[in-house]
């Protein structure tokens, strides 16, 4: 397993992590098989999508915090229960599969980071088997 260290800067940001995964997997050694990547916040997720045209990662966000905008009135005392709910709907987790010591994406296809309540200093841990 690797841990991958990620420090963001907005309160809301998705980070493409494509390049740190596909580092990891050639690091383990593994031609054929499975990777998991995980998310360990409650507050922040991860997402696999188009990272050709920032647009696509641009309105995600901007329907995520039209769908659950910040503080209208959530029961959780930290200001924060819209981020939960966002990574609720996001998910925490990504499954790739690994090909001759390839990750397997389509085309335009990217991995990415999704801070929902930043900027902190987050992790990923990324196991390939």
């Amino acid at each position: 397993m690797e841990e991958i260290s990620i420090s963001t800067s907005k309160r809301i940001e998705f980070i493409d992590i494509t390049s740190k995964i596909r580092k990891a997997i050639e690091a383990s050694g593994v031609k054929d098989g499975i990777c998991v990547v995980y998310c360990p916040h409650t507050t922040a997720g991860l997402t696999i999508n188009e990272n050709a045209d920032p647009d696509v990662i641009q309105d995600i966000k901007d329907k995520l915090n039209e769908l659950v905008p910040a503080g209208v009135g959530y029961r959780h005392i930290e200001g924060n229960a819209d981020s939960h709910i966002k990574s609720s709907l996001v998910g925490n987790t990504v499954n790739l599969i690994v090909n001759n010591g390839r990750l397997m994406l389509g085309t335009w296809q990217g991995i990415f980071f999704c801070e929902f309540d930043g900027p902190r200093t987050r992790k990923v841990w990324v196991a390939v088997k």
